[in-house]
């Protein structure tokens, strides 16, 4: 690990490349479980400040560790791959991690049930609760990236957690086909708000899921609300997990729904905002959109948070590649984020902010030029006028 600037790609042989981080790829368990550990930590103190434990370590630990550590500098040669992802290890950790966030979940809506914790303690379960469906999602994205069913499986059983059940069809088929394009509604644009994103995103995602999954249904001849809708498959645990809690526990454990539930998407939608913000592939001469290349994505290379999110930060060549393994995920030559997610995430939620630190960055990806890059289309003119361009028809409008 190193604190320098990240370096070009390893060239040593196989035989020669080690990976340091091999034996950390545990911590994302350790985060999993981390709201149990808070509850049981506030039980045996008797100080509920422990109920806060996952957002505390996410918006205050994480990026303090990325500004310390820094970034990685090492990157996997070509010949290292194939035995980086046939080591059976990371898929371990990453299948022993599905199990700790169904039994995070049910300590969690036992303890905001059965404990007195008062509100500050209700709402510390429950955003604890939602920052490690986050999680969830991330390994749902790692594992429904597979083509193998029993991994397509394991996804479907992950998602439903968060009940985000659509997401390995929107994200598969939708949003690596669309992204950094104004069709894609997972791809921020230029001067959108984090909160105008949201609510673009998350409904235009779900309608993206059912229209592909109602497509792929009739090629079969099958009716979208058959049993083998996968969407649905997912929905159905999550509809199984979440009214047991509230035929056992009643009506007391509904904010914690809602509140786990919809923060935890949130995390979603806030990565795929932070992902893609402002950069767009241009129109060709025949109307399509250029090749996905590494310049469509930002990439954070900080060594904690991405062991923490199984190198989601690495998210260019995931772009590039999207069955290779979180191990084996490679920094290449695509714009930087200022900092690792849980700052970046913090950053986007006050939007002058935001646009303070990443505007600038956008533009220089193009050279200055703002006609090149993915605008929110209610803002497009002033945009334009403020950067002095001429409005016209551009690549990407």
């Amino acid at each position: 690990m190193s604190n320098s600037p990240m370096a070009a790609a390893d060239t040593a042989p196989q035989s020669t490349y080690r990976d340091d981080k091999r034996h950390w790829w545990w911590l994302p368990l350790l985060v999993a479980i981390s709201p149990v550990l808070g509850v049981y930590l506030a039980a045996t103190t008797s100080q509920n400040l422990w109920l806060w434990i996952t957002p505390i370590l996410w918006y205050a630990v994480l990026p303090v560790a990325d500004w310390l550590v820094g970034r990685d500098a090492r990157n996997p040669s070509d010949a290292a791959v194939p035995s980086l992802e046939s080591d059976r290890y990371y898929k371990f950790l990453v299948y022993a991690s599905i199990p700790l966030f169904y039994v995070t979940w049910i300590v969690g809506v036992w303890a905001v049930a059965t404990q007195d914790y008062g509100w500050v303690g209700y709402l510390g379960v429950s955003l604890s609760v939602a920052l490690t469906n986050g999680l969830a999602l991330v390994v749902g994205h790692e594992i429904g990236h597979k083509t193998g069913r029993f991994e397509k499986r394991l996804a479907q059983v992950v998602l439903a957690v968060p009940a985000y059940g659509h997401f390995s069809a929107e994200h598969n088929r939708g949003h690596h086909k669309d992204v950094a394009t104004p069709n894609d509604p997972a791809s921020s644009r230029f001067g959108e708000s984090l909160y105008a994103f949201v609510l673009r995103e998350i409904p235009g995602a779900l309608s993206r899921a059912w229209q592909d999954e109602k497509a792929r249904l009739a090629r079969g001849g099958k009716s979208p609300w058959s049993l083998s809708n996968e969407l649905l498959q997912s929905f159905a645990i999550t509809a199984v997990l979440y009214g047991a809690a509230l035929v056992v526990l009643g009506p007391v454990v509904i904010p914690f729904l809602l509140i786990s539930t919809f923060w935890g998407w949130q995390f979603l939608s806030t990565s795929n905002y932070i992902e893609h913000y402002g950069l767009l592939r241009q129109k060709l001469p025949d109307g399509r959109f250029e090749r996905c290349r590494a310049e469509h994505s930002w990439n954070a290379d900080h060594v904690i948070s991405n062991l923490m999110l199984y190198h989601l930060q690495r998210h260019s060549d995931h772009h590039a590649r999207p069955t290779r393994c979180y191990q084996a995920l490679r920094s290449d030559k695509a714009p930087e984020l200022p900092s690792g997610y849980p700052l970046c995430f913090t950053l986007s939620y006050f939007p002058p902010l935001w646009r303070a630190v990443m505007d600038k960055r956008v533009l220089a990806v193009y050279c200055g030029d703002i006609t090149r890059v993915n605008i929110q289309p209610s803002k497009r003119e002033q945009i334009l006028a403020r950067y002095g361009a001429a409005q016209k028809s551009t690549a990407g409008a």
